[in-house]
């Protein structure tokens, strides 16, 4: 029987699309299939914030910003902390990752169509020592568009090969095994699902209308992980990090559901580091949910009040922004699996925002009138609507009365005392009646507006928090959000899935999430923030780039 393509593609990501549109240029015939109906072609990444990870680029020097790629480079081995022997291959990837990002990457991305907004991010500062942790200086660069924006090239190029007659798609086409002859992977197999109309990121049927079966000479796997199956987040879970979270939320879509590693797995490939994920401290449950416990992250800047269950405060250096798995462990050594922010009307209207596409419309509507707007205008939209509406969010005019609502939002014994949650605050606000401190909170945000970027628009001046005319109070309350799996399938350097024997499975590759971003592990034990999209993309063209010369 002949071949129905060259190549095959499981899931219509962005890792999945950036492949595709590689093997468009070069000529080969491909088909994409997804368990997802078309109107969520683009997958996850569609919601997404859009920051990439970019090392000396022109908006760095613009800010002043003195960046270089060894400097980058120790910044991930540090945070990476690569220490099993499975970690040859994402090494490999890290270096090979970050020289694409100080090269060709943002030259590539905006041949493409690619912008960037002018002001770069300074995501997981790390607060520890120079070789640990966290980000040196600001890398993350927002997409303008935000997550569509990053999606809109590599959609117009696969649409025009669609077009052309090189790519088909086969949505609601869900794949229960990777068929082999001998060896070599040469197709898929599966159901074909029931038609589904509802709207994108939303939970679609699995109801079973019919059979498939796809043949050809490679396979690419882009699946994507596993955040939305909170039975494999638990399974994996590191005991490094303490027992599982009793409640999760979550933040990707229903169909993030990770079936298609076990199915690669039985086929031959070898999955290593199950137990690095990634998932935030910072989550809220969405007032407005598009899919199961729905949560949105807060991209906090640095000075609100971190205090736990029973409100104390968290220990150096687990600032907002700072390190979020350090800060996840510390959540779960105190035997709750929530926290709080206090913070003041001030800090809220200069330093919060929310992650995802739907929560920032003039970045991803690419409007400067409205960006120019959430400089001036006080509290952002999207932010006011969780303050009013939002499950998770307390104001008050006065700190007794915003601690019993807290203790009344947390439910069951009260837990905390007023006059605990007072004396962290005062003492906090007594340290800045110097220009020097003790506290190295303070000393951290007096240093956060030292950078351009974040004094103009996300850093608030340094205010007493029980000072009246910096109010109302708020609360908010932390909850443990679901996000991105750091382990994978293990690919070589052209994306190949290697078997148990470290040997290349014939005819099969895998991409982005589903290898833990390349070599089933490029993060290590954590990332550096701005790094998934462009792993996507990344190991996305390098696996199009490989299948398209393998295939005949």
């Amino acid at each position: 029987m002949a071949d129905d393509a060259d190549v095959i593609i499981v899931g219509a990501g962005l890792a999945g699309l950036v492949a595709a549109a590689e093997l468009a240029e070069a000529g080969k015939k491909t088909v994409i299939v997804d368990q997802e109906p078309e109107q969520s072609l683009g997958g996850q990444a569609f919601w997404s914030f859009g920051g990439l990870f970019l090392v000396d680029s022109p908006e760095q020097r613009r800010m002043r910003i003195r960046d270089s790629h060894d400097l980058a480079l120790e910044d991930w081995l540090g945070t990476a902390a690569f220490d099993r022997p499975g970690d040859f291959w994402p090494r490999k990837w890290a270096e090979a990752y970050v020289g694409f990002a100080a090269g060709e990457k943002r030259s590539w991305l905006m041949q493409r169509g690619l912008k960037f907004f002018p002001v770069v991010g300074w995501a997981e500062r790390g607060g520890g020592n120079a070789i640990g942790h966290g980000n040196s200086v600001p890398r993350f660069h927002i997409t303008w568009g935000t997550g569509p924006g990053v999606l809109e090239p590599f959609v117009q190029r696969v649409r025009e090969a669609e077009k052309s007659g090189l790519i088909r798609f086969k949505f609601r086409h869900r794949v229960n095994e990777l068929t082999r002859t001998g060896a070599a992977v040469d197709g898929v197999r599966g159901d074909i699902l029931q038609p589904s109309t509802v709207e994108r990121g939303h939970r679609s049927s699995r109801d079973i209308a019919g059979d498939f079966e796809l043949k050809a000479q490679a396979v690419i796997v882009a699946s994507g992980g596993i955040g939305a199956n909170h039975q494999l987040v638990r399974e994996n879970w590191p005991q490094r990090l303490g027992a599982a979270p009793k409640r999760m939320i979550t933040g990707v879509p229903d169909h993030v559901d990770g079936r298609m590693l076990a199915i690669t797995e039985a086929a031959g490939g070898s999955i290593i580091n199950r137990d690095r994920m990634w998932h935030y401290v910072e989550g809220i449950k969405n007032w407005a949910p598009i899919w199961t416990d729905h949560a949105i992250r807060i991209l906090p800047g640095p000075s609100s009040l971190w205090l736990d269950a029973r409100g104390k405060r968290l220990p150096v250096p687990l600032y907002p922004g700072f390190d979020t798995l350090g800060t996840l462990s510390h959540i779960m050594s105190t035997g709750f699996d929530y926290t709080w922010f206090i913070l003041t009307r001030k800090i809220i209207q200069k330093e919060f925002a929310l992650s995802g596409s739907e929560q920032n419309p003039d970045l991803t509507g690419k409007s400067w009138r409205q960006v120019l707007g959430r400089a001036t205008s006080g509290i952002p939209g999207p932010v006011k609507a969780f303050m009013e509406k939002g499950e998770d969010f307390i104001v008050e005019a006065d700190l007794p009365t915003l601690v019993a609502r807290m203790n009344a939002l947390a439910g069951g014994e009260p837990l905390l005392e007023l006059a605990k949650v007072e004396r962290e605050i005062r003492a906090r606000d007594r340290q800045l009646d110097n220009p020097f401190s003790k506290d190295m909170q303070i000393t951290a945000l007096r240093g956060a507006r030292a950078y351009l970027g974040d004094r103009l628009i996300r850093t608030a001046k340094p205010h007493k928090m029980l000072d009246p005319a910096n109010g109302p109070l708020i609360a908010v309350r932390l909850n443990i959000l679901t996000r991105k799996t750091l382990g994978g399938l293990q690919t070589d350097l052209d994306s190949r899935v290697l078997g148990a024997d470290g040997q290349p499975v014939a005819g099969l590759y895998a991409v982005g999430e589903a290898a833990g971003f390349g070599g089933g592990g490029v993060h290590g034990y954590a990332a550096l923030e701005g790094t998934f999209l462009g792993g996507c993309i990344f190991s996305g063209r390098g696996a199009g780039r490989a299948a398209a010369a393998s295939v005949a």
